[in-house]
């Protein structure tokens, strides 16, 4: 690539650095979290749990389902911050940001777990709007949260 003006070569070098951050993506029911140095996924685990869709049916029932549902959900909830616990703690000290993605309530609700405030004080953006958190989606947040949003204005 030909040298440019210093700003630009600085913007280049500061977008191409390799850095170590962290991904941690749930769904009610799904859940992934991985270390990427550059492009490069160092470590990982990807997983599920059931949680049950919503009911039509009504009375005693519908309330039965709902306290079901919950308690499927906040297990799923927990899963997901153990598992981002276990992988992505042993990096903590390398990481130099935690990117978040998924679904926002899951995630919200994830944020109220005290254990994941270490990994949590390095969260840096973008929020990653992926569908349900398999390998392979996982694999490909690297084009999400290095891509580069420049924004160009003409001063004339």
């Amino acid at each position: 690539m030909p040298a440019g003006p210093p700003y630009v070569s600085g913007l280049v070098a500061h977008a191409r650095a390799e850095r170590r951050v962290g991904v941690i993506l749930v769904r009610l029911g799904g859940y992934a979290a991985g270390v990427f140095h550059g492009g490069v996924l160092v470590a990982s685990k990807v997983g599920s749990r059931l949680v049950q869709g919503r009911t039509a049916a009504g009375g005693w029932s519908q309330q039965r389902f709902a306290r079901r549902r919950r308690n499927q959900a906040d297990q799923a909830l927990d899963t997901a911050a153990e598992t981002a616990l276990r992988v992505l703690s042993p990096h903590l000290a390398d990481l130099e940001a935690v990117v978040l993605g998924g679904d926002r309530r899951a995630v919200d609700a994830l944020r109220a777990d005290r254990r994941l405030a270490p990994l949590l004080a390095l969260e840096a953006g973008p929020f990653l709007t992926v569908p349900d958190p398999k390998l392979a989606v996982l694999r490909d947040t690297p084009e999400l949260f290095r891509a580069v949003r420049i924004r160009v204005v003409d001063p004339g």
